[in-house]
């Protein structure tokens, strides 16, 4: 599948924001209903640009393509893919983004696009901070697809349509003849934190059974949402709060049971956030309404979570119903206030009942939800480097309690030298050329 013609901008250079984009972003159905899931749609090129000024030296596509979403049927997505300088660039990573947001214009594919609105203004906090980890897996070589997996409706923290939007993403990157890609021989990793890590871990349990073909190599996820009622209890009265209640509109937006439960269950109040929620990207989330008590929103008798429709919602999103087949990389601070421990321990627990997993788990107890993906960067980059270069895992499960993972030395000379590369690449050097 080559490139098209980008389309049409409506002021002079600037990117168009997906909302008033929907040729590209909302194909109509016929166009695309009988492609198999991962086919390219339609494709363009596009700069991507560190903080919507500074342009990254890479080729960079964006990719329309097929998916399927969680009732099967056909829905068309979008991932930005990215292939380095020079030689290489014959491994992929599937980079996703906590977007965390429920509105398209917070999406990756428009936030990474030279000329796009700041993330200061849209609030996709995020995207700009996570955008130089991809850079470093530029710098190392490899081809890297973003996708938005939240898909064309917001769907946040619906990680099942999630999985889907991201291994479809894979199969479109590899089907994309600009990359050069070996197809199905290439060796692919999975990487995502905190609200990535929701279509990261969905995508790991799916991909033997709705992706077989694809060679998964290795599997990096932090801050893992793997129970979205632990997550809910824990934010209820407290600080995320905010962001939270925008993971149950998400949440609607895929499932219409408990969409029309919103609907009908909503007091006034709850309907009145919902409005001004809707339209936001994670930092106003975040920033609006903390330490709300989320169910009180609700007119409901007893606790919602008890409510079928709600416990039907959080079992269907809920991680550990299959094993993964690749090796895994968990890392999670113990004092997470966003992200409780205990369920990512039920998960690790829950896999490690497998005699075939590989998961590599790592607590760190000085950390907390915000630092650990900062510090936790050199770590897992260096373990997705070896899965990619074909070095093997230990066989079976191993959890090591750490005070920082900052502290180790291990990973930090190959990290210091790829944050050189990207530190070039701000100035306008190619990245992954000297590879």
């Amino acid at each position: 599948m080559l490139a098209q013609p980008a389309a049409p901008m409506p002021f002079a250079g600037l990117p168009v924001p997906p909302e008033l984009d929907q040729g590209f972003y909302a194909p109509p159905l016929a166009s695309y209903a009988d492609l198999a899931p991962g086919d390219v749609i339609t494709s363009r090129p596009v700069t991507v640009a560190n903080l919507s000024l500074i342009p990254v030296n890479v080729d960079a596509w964006q990719l329309s393509y097929r998916s399927t979403d969680t009732r099967g049927g056909p829905v068309a997505a979008v991932t930005t893919v990215l292939k380095p300088r020079g030689p290489g660039g014959d491994k992929l990573v599937s980079f996703q983004m906590a977007e965390d947001s429920t509105a398209q214009y917070c999406a990756p594919s428009y936030a990474l696009q030279q000329g796009s609105i700041p993330a200061l203004v849209t609030g996709s906090a995020v995207i700009p901070a996570e955008f130089l980890a991809v850079q470093a897996a530029l710098a190392q070589g490899w081809t890297v697809s973003v996708p938005d997996y939240q898909g064309p409706n917001s769907a946040y923290a619906a990680g099942p349509l999630g999985a889907r939007l991201t291994l479809d993403g894979v199969r479109a990157a590899e089907r994309f003849d600009p990359l050069e890609l070996p197809g199905d021989d290439t060796r692919v990793g999975l990487w995502g934190y905190s609200g990535g890590a929701i279509a990261t871990g969905h995508a790991a349990e799916l991909h033997p059974s709705y992706a077989p073909e694809l060679n998964v190599v290795g599997v990096v996820e932090g801050g893992v949402p793997a129970d979205l009622s632990a997550l809910l209890n824990n934010a209820n009265n407290a600080a995320p709060a905010g962001l939270v209640l925008g993971a149950v509109l998400g949440l609607g937006r895929e499932y219409p049971d408990f969409q029309q439960f919103l609907d009908e269950r909503m007091n006034p109040l709850g309907r009145a956030l919902t409005t001004v929620k809707s339209p936001l990207c994670v930092a106003y989330h975040a920033a609006l309404i903390p330490f709300a008590n989320n169910k009180e929103l609700l007119d409901v008798p007893g606790d919602p979570l008890d409510v079928p429709v709600v416990r039907s919602v959080i079992d269907r999103t809920r991680m550990g119903k299959s094993v993964p087949t690749a090796p895994m990389f968990v890392y999670q601070s113990n004092p997470d206030w966003i992200v409780p421990v205990g369920q990512v321990n039920t998960l690790v627990d829950t896999y490690c009942q497998d005699p075939s997993a590989r998961v590599q788990y790592t607590r760190d107890h000085f950390s907390e939800h915000l630092t650990l993906e900062v510090t936790a960067a050199p770590t897992a980059l260096l373990w997705m480097r070896d899965r990619l270069d074909g070095v093997p895992v230990e066989p079976g499960c191993r959890t090591t309690d750490v005070g920082s993972i900052a502290l180790d030395q291990a990973a930090w000379p190959a990290f210091t030298d790829t944050v050189g590369e990207v530190v070039a690449g701000l100035f306008g050097r190619p990245l992954g050329a000297g590879r």
